[in-house]
């Protein structure tokens, strides 16, 4: 008997040690997707925010699936390199302007025009709506994640703008469809980005700039102008891009891209509240240094809306010419912005 019974125990250890040896590691927590994120604007501006909480409420509703460093300040690809820059697998998202890569986008620049903004609310439900109505190829090399665009492009200078002579022959920082818009105002446009225009109006480069009011606290740009300008019948926008590498979305399980596009969809609305907040702050700031925040005479402002009618005009010649729906992207686009001022 004690020697069945210790046979038996033998047996067990053997078959213990079989099973121990061929069965596989414990399962382990697989590892969270990390994705890069290049944005140009700085550490502590609004957008750099907003885009932040973007990507914690992206990680958060994935449970930690997901985990999205941001690289601020166009550290990872500078902002006219930004698009190129996740096509090419640089950065897995970026989010840039549309109008520092003059061409790119063509059809798109139809928000760009001076259509009469009036508050950063419209411009970005607008820009998605065109978005979703005319699907533009131009974007067809990355995951469109979400679109959104500024309140309205005023004159900000270093000297008191009341009127066109004012204006007359100053040198404005501008970029993109904007320049056109100095153009036609009878002032000479200096193109940049945004980040340079500091030090040129800091060193005399320039005499004002067209830009959101916002750009006065997060780009301190009210630092170095003295008065504001409200011309809103010719005020424009500036298309921004979202966006993710094909490949890296495709890698993503569906239930993650359900998640993104959710919280990306949620962003639109959050993103235009933030630019109008944003602009509110900006001239809280530009008044606090003792800048003044001039409004246009009606007759006035008409003047300008006016002069820069040609710069639409031209915009529906050259979509004609590239077979793109130009003159459809327009009359859209004002019939759509009349709805949600």
């Amino acid at each position: 008997m004690r020697n069945a019974k210790w046979m038996v125990t033998i047996l067990m250890a053997a078959v213990m040690g079989v099973l121990l040896f061929n069965c596989p590691e414990p399962l382990q927590a697989a590892d969270p997707i990390k994705l890069n994120y290049s944005i140009f604007f700085p550490a502590p501006h609004k957008n750099t925010v907003l885009a932040t909480e973007w990507a914690q409420e992206i990680e958060k509703r994935t449970n930690g699936a997901v985990k999205i460093t941001l690289f601020p300040g166009g550290t990872l690809t500078p902002a006219d390199k930004c698009y190129d820059g996740v096509v090419n697998g640089l950065s897995d998202i970026g989010m840039s302007v549309m109008g520092y890569t003059r061409g790119r986008f063509p059809l798109s620049e139809v928000i760009d025009l001076p259509l009469g903004y009036k508050n950063g609310l419209s411009a970005t439900k607008l820009i998605n709506l065109y978005y979703e109505k005319f699907k533009p190829k131009e974007l067809d090399d990355v995951k469109v994640l979400y679109l959104h665009a500024h309140g309205p492009g005023i004159l900000h200078t270093k000297k008191p703008v009341k009127n066109l002579d004012d204006l007359k022959g100053m040198k404005i920082v501008c970029h993109g469809l904007s320049a056109k818009v100095v153009g036609a105002l009878g002032a000479t446009p200096v193109a940049m980005p945004m980040p340079e225009r500091y030090d040129a109006l800091q060193k005399g480069v320039a005499e004002g700039g067209v830009n959101p009011i916002e750009s006065l606290k997060g780009w301190k740009l009210g630092e170095v102008i003295k008065s504001t300008t409200e011309n809103f019948g010719s005020a424009y926008s500036t298309g921004f891009f979202v966006v993710m590498n094909k490949d890296k979305w495709a890698s993503l399980s569906p239930d993650i891209q359900k998640t993104i596009d959710q919280v990306s969809q949620e962003w639109i609305v959050k993103t235009g509240n933030g630019w109008d907040e944003m602009d509110k702050e900006g001239r809280e700031f530009t008044l606090s240094k003792g800048n003044q925040v001039l409004s246009l005479a009606k007759e006035e402002d008409a003047k300008w809306a006016k002069l820069v009618q040609p710069i639409l005009d031209e915009y529906v010649t050259n979509m004609k010419a590239k077979n793109l729906p130009g003159q459809e992207a327009l009359a859209y686009c004002l019939d759509e912005l009349k709805k949600l001022q």
